[in-house]
């Protein structure tokens, strides 16, 4: 993969992009907001690590699949191998890194597919569907409860949340994850979206920040 993950700072991490592995509707909010019931069990989803774009630069997104709408998340990314029911000391010293990221959705298209009863990743998981910023060392947090995430969209702020109020929290919710799976270095944990999600159009200027550690201003091309 072209992409390599990097710290804020410019430090490159030596391990290579893996998969993308996403939370839906782990904001009760979110869920509401779509008129979506809310999941009792985490609802996951693979982006494949070609969906991965930086943010630096500005990004694209499709102009003929219809409506594209963000989904600004807390990223967390795996530094060491993890797999069935791993501890939680095991899950915080697995972690790497924390960056914002936007996980876009090509949302007519979503919605067509779900009317057919068929699985929907491609309406996520499309060549740059995954926004994705420098991350920051894990130790900036000491309380994963308490992780800050904000999208600005042309000056308004469009998302503001904390992950204090995800349905599943973030290491609970990575031990869950390796019941099913194993989590190796390189692989990304998208943890799910607040509210305020909506369409994206070209030509807008965002922010996307954990407020108060990383802020990335962006465009979409």
């Amino acid at each position: 993969m072209s992409y390599q993950h990097q710290y804020v700072d410019g430090t490159k991490i030596h391990f290579p992009l893996g998969k993308v592995v996403c939370i839906g509707r782990n904001y009760a909010e979110h869920a509401k907001e779509l008129n979506n019931p809310v999941p009792t069990e985490p609802l996951i989803f693979i982006k494949p690590a070609s969906s991965v774009v930086p943010i630096e630069g500005g990004f694209s997104i499709p102009d003929d699949r219809g409506v594209v709408h963000y989904e600004a998340e807390i990223a967390v990314l795996i530094g060491k191998p993890l797999s069935r029911t791993p501890s939680e000391e095991e899950v915080r010293d697995a972690i790497s890194g924390f960056a914002p990221a936007l996980d876009l959705t090509l949302r007519d298209v979503q919605a067509r597919l779900k009317e057919k009863g068929y699985p929907w990743e491609i309406a996520k998981g499309f060549d740059g569907a995954c926004v994705l910023a420098p991350f920051i060392p894990s130790d900036a947090y000491s309380d994963l409860t308490n992780i800050d995430v904000r999208l600005t969209i042309n000056g308004d702020v469009r998302q503001d949340g904390n992950s204090r109020d995800m349905l599943n929290p973030i290491v609970p919710l990575i031990q869950h994850l390796c019941t099913h799976f194993s989590l190796q270095p390189g692989d990304v944990v998208l943890t799910g979206t607040p509210k305020g999600v909506g369409p994206l159009n070209k030509g807008e200027e965002l922010i996307l920040e954990l407020p108060g550690k990383s802020r990335f201003t962006s465009r979409v091309l």
